[in-house]
């Protein structure tokens, strides 16, 4: 028996988890579920070791004994196994090399390749049966599939001799594999559990959970809201459940776009996309596939979706930052437009708010004013010097428009709190009037008031005719701001909500896979 007792977790300005308890016995699958944000990750990183003793509240007890973990591997020592969604394999190195690794068998201090590769072939033999049939224990690991990868990595976890897992926490685990390769995995998982081993099997897939777990964890704004027998709960009490919603009319909102606002009729299209594809940029798959939507003047199209739906991948395509192929035509005000880069995305007249904003926003070591000037500098530029007292009554400008609190021009953006950081990087842009704004998780990570002073900008911008797509994870933020959502679900475009349709119950309920009520989306 594991068992996490009054867990919590806080953020500078957010409270990640609070007072979450639970327990997964031995020969169990607990599904543990929750919207974007809702706490998941944070929680196995406890449970994982990765966030140590001391910097959360409440304690992780393993058969009985409180443990104070002090790294990841103490809690694999422990017994705890974590395979993340990117998987830890390295692919240059074999099978035998990768399940040996860090406990390598010697012979007069030289490693013993053939007892290895002898013991390599015994644990998957053991763990994985049938499903490990065929596999060159001597060939890298990167030369097989996604699916036998990961079965690799469950075989290491629960096959160790000297610290075999009893616990196997498994994120997201099919987000990448086919259909054969997830009924692969499923085998797997049913067949450890009969032999005692217990699983926390995470998933925005409501069907594996379904079909997989013996009991249902909901997590919801950090705090553990239910848990659900599998056998007597059902896909839509689930998402009721994780949106905190019966699919009712949203009301308390006050001003905003969203339902109940006549906003009038939308201008001209400004952005066209046809046909987006991006390709991973490892795997064999596209991360968009074949996305088609049209954005207004005057508009906020939100992008919806469970994590690793395409949302991002979308935006970095539409600005040139893909990190795979990209296909497809993107046509800014009449005209279609080749974005091979972010100086071509710039140049159509498109503009991005990145999800990182420190990483990719913001040069932190420099101040308020060169940041909000980056964009413009040829603007301001005049026989290739930098027009000073240009630049400083644009900054001057921009910083009085949004409202950026800030010591001066001249101090280091990295001093700034998140929400003032976010205007910057807002503000940066507002220079070259963009005709279409991307905004990425605009208002992750800031407080009560930045994020209204953002949402006061967003509907000035369309109120100019801007447009604008939103992607985000926050629902409440995409019921206020969008006139439309695209629900995205594998890439893939899985519905669109028009304004008087759109709820967290039927946005959730196109990303998770279910079908709507009757009423409830268009």
């Amino acid at each position: 028996m594991i068992q996490l007792r009054d867990i919590g977790k806080e953020f500078p300005g957010v409270r990640a988890l609070a007072g979450v308890s639970l327990s997964i016995a031995a020969g169990e699958v607990l599904g543990l579920v929750g919207e974007n944000g809702a706490g998941k990750s944070t929680l196995i990183k406890i449970l994982g070791g990765a966030y140590p003793a001391g910097s959360f509240d409440g304690e992780v007890v393993v058969g009985g004994r409180p443990q104070a973990f002090r790294s990841t591997r103490d809690a694999r020592r422990a017994g705890i196994a974590v395979v993340h969604q990117e998987l830890s394999l390295v692919p240059e190195m074999s099978v035998t090399d990768n399940l040996m690794l860090g406990r390598e068998p010697t012979r007069l201090g030289v490693v013993d390749a053939i007892e290895a590769e002898a013991r390599a072939i015994e644990i998957l033999a053991r763990v994985a049966g049938d499903l490990a049939a065929g596999i060159d224990v001597s060939a890298p690991a990167g030369r097989l599939g996604v699916g036998m990868q990961q079965v690799i990595e469950i075989a290491r976890a629960l096959g160790d001799q000297l610290e075999p897992a009893t616990l196997v926490v498994l994120d997201e685990p099919t987000a990448a594999l086919t259909t054969a390769e997830s009924t692969r995995l499923f085998e797997l998982v049913r067949a450890r559990r009969a032999a005692g081993a217990a699983f926390v099997y995470i998933s925005h897939h409501l069907d594996e959970i379904l079909a997989l777990t013996d009991r249902v964890a909901v997590l919801r704004d950090g705090q553990l809201v239910a848990v659900k027998q599998t056998a007597t709960t059902c896909r839509e009490e689930l998402i009721e459940l994780m949106t905190g919603s019966d699919g009712g009319p949203e009301v308390g909102r006050g001003p905003g776009r969203g339902p109940g606002r006549d906003l009038g009729p939308a201008g001209d299209p400004v952005l066209e996309v046809r046909e987006l594809c991006v390709r991973h940029p490892a795997l064999d798959r596209n991360v968009v596939d074949g996305l088609s939507f049209t954005v207004r003047a005057g508009e906020v199209v939100a992008l919806a979706g469970a994590m690793g739906a395409g949302r991002t991948a979308t935006l970095s395509a539409l600005f040139g930052l893909a990190r795979g192929d990209v296909t497809g035509t993107i046509v800014v005000d009449g005209t279609a437009v080749r974005v091979r880069e972010p100086r071509d995305a710039i140049a159509a007249g498109l503009a991005l708010v990145p999800e990182d904003r420190k990483g990719l926003g913001l040069v932190l070591g420099m101040s308020v004013a060169d940041n909000l000037g980056l964009p413009a500098l040829e603007r301001q530029a005049s026989w290739g010097l930098i027009d000073g007292a240009r630049a400083e009554r644009a900054a001057g400008a921009a910083v009085k428009e949004l409202r950026i609190k800030a010591p001066g021009l001249g101090a280091e953006v990295a001093t700034l709190s998140g929400g003032n950081q976010q205007k910057v990087v807002i503000g940066k842009w507002l220079a070259l009037a963009p005709r279409v704004l991307l905004l990425d998780e605009p208002t992750r990570g800031v407080d009560v008031g930045a994020k209204a002073e953002i949402y006061r900008l967003i509907e000035e911008l369309t109120g100019r005719g801007h447009g604008v797509v939103l992607a985000s994870s926050d629902l409440p933020e995409i019921v206020r701001l969008a006139d439309r959502v695209l629900v995205l679900r594998d890439g893939r475009l899985a519905g669109e909500l028009s304004r008087g349709a759109v709820t967290p119950l039927a946005i959730m309920t196109l990303a998770l896979g279910a079908a709507i009520r009757e009423g409830e989306g268009s």
